[in-house]
């Protein structure tokens, strides 16, 4: 099963990611802040990482950062999830290194879709065909 890390303090945004990635049957982890997403990201070794910038203690960009250089975890995409949505953020949190970049408040018809993207497809939930 493909394991999402979700490193958000916002009890609200953390709720509404965790049920959307969990109804597509996702195993998620969350943790409320950095030190604990770093530890989190080392030990459980998660498939792909969603990331808050403004976070209690280190920030998302220390965060990544140091995910990035422990050795179990550089290769983890590490998507930033983030209020930050003024021109030039996006560009901003690529450069400090992150896969990708989704601005709040999500939405919640395409979060998954913006998700799976940078999923392998065999890491990718499967859906059944909507048709009758």
């Amino acid at each position: 099963m493909t394991r999402i890390l979700i490193v958000e303090d916002n009890q609200t945004n953390l709720a509404l990611m965790e049920y959307l990635l969990r109804a597509f049957g996702y195993e998620v982890l969350t943790a409320h802040d950095g030190e604990h997403g770093i530890a989190m990201a080392a030990r459980d070794l998660p498939d792909l990482i969603l990331m808050d910038l403004q976070l209690p203690g280190i920030s998302g960009f220390e965060s990544a950062a140091r995910i990035r250089e422990a050795s179990s975890a550089t290769q983890v995409p590490i998507i930033a999830v983030t209020a930050f949505a003024m021109v030039g953020d996006r560009e901003r949190v690529l450069a400090e290194g992150f896969d990708g970049y989704i601005s709040k408040p999500i939405t919640p018809e395409t979060f998954v879709s913006e998700i799976e993207a940078y999923l392998p497809p065999g890491r990718r939930a499967v859906r059944g065909d909507p048709r009758p």
